[in-house]
């Protein structure tokens, strides 16, 4: 893996809300993450942070970066996808959007 060491975090997708048939759950977000395809692989992530980078228009305190930042909280189904809790639940447009999964605090 070419540049490893250079960052902190891991890559993943928001990918839905926790949901049934008919009703979501706003408060769960699914997130798929970048390299994980089974739940042993998954459980690696459980504990860690996530941040949720987004541009906004105003400017606030000299810039236009913001972040909602959250957790993993556990796995979802058997192909990787983990559940996170975020301080402020996630919008529904940033369904697609990338995450970052922070390799920290860690059990290693």
């Amino acid at each position: 893996m070419p540049d490893a060491g250079h960052r902190l975090y891991v890559k993943g997708r928001h990918i839905s809300h926790q949901r049934a048939k008919r009703n979501t759950n706003p408060g769960t977000s699914l997130l798929q993450l970048e390299g994980v395809g089974s739940t042993e692989a998954a459980k690696f992530y459980l504990g860690k942070k996530v941040a949720f980078v987004y541009r906004a228009s105003k400017e606030i305190r000299g810039s236009k970066i913001r972040v909602i930042w959250g957790k993993v909280t556990r796995t979802h189904g058997n192909s990787g996808v983990v559940r996170a809790q975020f301080r402020h639940n996630l919008p529904p447009k940033s369904f697609g959007a990338s995450v970052r999964v922070m390799l920290y605090p860690s059990n290693v």
